[in-house]
C-alpha cells in the first residue's frame, strides 16, 4: 500500500532504504540484496527535527541528507514510513470494483466510507480476501462487496514530502502508511503464530501508540491511542519534579524508586489498549491470546509488566529483524540488540517493497 510510487523501479532491487519519520526520532534502515535474500546492512536512530511547526521542505531534505549519509547507502531511492499523525489506515466495505476505482471513489466520497470529510487526500487500497464460511462458501451479495483496507494523508503533505526528498538529492520510491509496518514486519519474525492466533501489536510511539489486532493472519482492526512516550515522560517528570530530560533518560534505564512515580502513568495507557481489545473480542466473539509490543518505551521491562497487568492478557517484546540476515560492524551488532525493537515500522515497510 504506497501513497506515491515511483514511476519505475527494477523488479528485484539491489539495495532498499527505508526511512521512518518519527516525531521526536527517525529510525531507518538499509537492507542489502544477497542472492535471493536482503540483509539488514546499515541502520540509524537520529533525533528529529523539533519545533512547534512542521519542517520547512528546506529543514526535512537537510535531515534527511544526515540519515541517508549516515546508513552509508549507494541506492538514490527513499521509502518513507509516514506516522499516524500524518497518515490514516482503516477498514471498509466498498464495491467490488479495480483499486482505481476504490481510489476514485474515496476521493469523492470520503465522508460516506470514512465518516469523515478528508478534502484534498490521497488514497491507496488493498483488498482483502473474501471470508469463508463453514460451508466453505462466502454467502451470495448483491451487488457484489469487498472488504478494504485503506491508507491515506494529505496530498500537500505527500507533495513536500516527495519535494524534501528530491531537494536532498534522492528520489521518492513510495510512501507508505507506517502502520502497516508492524504487521509485515510480525508475518515475517513469526509467522507461525501470524496464521495461526488472535494476538494484538501494539507500538508505542512518541506521542500515539498504535494496536493492531490479527485473527490468524487477517488484520481485523487497527487504532491509534493518542498516549505514547512523551506523555509518560511529562508524567513522570511532574510526578517526581524533575526535568523532562531527566525524566526520560530515567524512564526505560530506570532506578527501583522511579516504578511508583511511572506505573500510574502506564495505567491509562493500558486500559485504551484493553478498550480496543473488548471491542474486538464482542465483535468478533475471539480471544487475544498474546500481545506483542515494540517501540522505545518497550525497552522498559517495568512498562511491559505493567502493560500485561493491565490488558490481563500475556505481553512480549519482539525483534522485527530475527529473520533478516544481519551484516554488521561488531559494534553495531551489540548496539542493534536494544535499537531493534525501534525498527519494527521501517523493516515492516521494508518487507512491503521487497
Amino acid at each position: 500500500m504506497a501513497l506515491c510510487n515511483s514511476t519505475f523501479r527494477p523488479k528485484k532491487r539491489d539495495q532498499i532504504l527505508v526511512i521512518d519519520l518519527g516525531t521526536r526520532m527517525t529510525k531507518a534502515i538499509l537492507l542489502q540484496r544477497k542472492g535471493s535474500l536482503y540483509h539488514l546492512v546499515s541502520y540509524t536512530v537520529l533525533e528529529a527535527p523539533q519545533g512547534e511547526k512542521a519542517p520547512t521542505a528546506e529543514v526535512l531534505a537537510e535531515h534527511l541528507r544526515k540519515v541517508i549519509h549516515a546508513l552509508e547507502a549507494r541506492t538514490k531511492a527513499v521509502t518513507v514510513a509516514v506516522g499516524v499523525s500524518d497518515s490514516l489506515l482503516r477498514h471498509v466495505e466498498m464495491s467490488m470494483v479495480p483499486v482505481s476505482d476504490l481510489r476514485q471513489m474515496l476521493k469523492l466520497n470520503t465522508k460516506m466510507y470514512l465518516q469523515q470529510d478528508l478534502p484534498d487526500y490521497v488514497f491507496d487500497c488493498q483488498i482483502l480476501p473474501p471470508r469463508v464460511t463453514a460451508g466453505g462458501a462466502e454467502p451470495p451479495k448483491s451487488p457484489p462487496k469487498c472488504r478494504v483496507v485503506v491508507g491515506g494523508a494529505k496530498r500537500q503533505y505527500v507533495l513536500d514530502l516527495q519535494t524534501a526528498i528530491r531537494a536532498a538529492g534522492y528520489v521518492p520510491d513510495e510512501i507508505i502508511p507506517g502502520s502497516v509496518g508492524p504487521v509485515n514486519a510480525f508475518e515475517m519474525a513469526h509467522p507461525d503464530v501470524f496464521r495461526k492466533e488472535v494476538v494484538a501489536l501494539v507500538d508505542l510511539g512518541f506521542k500515539n501508540s498504535t494496536i493492531s489486532i490479527l485473527q490468524t493472519g487477517e488484520l481485523m482492526l487497527s487504532r491509534v491511542v493518542g498516549i505514547g512516550g512523551d506523555k509518560l515522560t511529562s508524567g513522570l517528570a511532574e510526578a517526581m519534579n524533575i526535568s523532562y530530560a531527566e525524566a526520560e533518560g530515567i524512564k526505560v534505564g530506570m532506578p527501583q524508586e522511579v516504578e511508583s512515580a511511572l506505573q500510574p502513568q502506564v495505567v491509562p495507557l493500558g486500559r485504551e489498549l484493553r478498550a480496543s481489545i473488548d471491542f474486538f473480542e464482542h465483535q468478533q466473539d475471539q480471544t487475544v491470546s498474546q500481545v506483542f509490543i515494540s517501540g522505545g518505551c518497550a525497552r522498559s521491562e517495568f512498562i511491559v509488566q505493567n502493560l500485561q497487568s493491565e490488558l490481563m492478557v500475556p505481553c512480549h517484546t519482539w525483534n522485527p529483524v530475527k529473520s533478516i540476515g544481519v551484516t554488521l560492524k561488531p559494534q553495531a551488532m551489540v548496539e542493534l540488540e536494544q535499537t531493534a525493537i525501534q525498527l519494527t515500522v521501517a523493516v515492516g515497510t521494508a518487507v512491503a517493497v521487497m
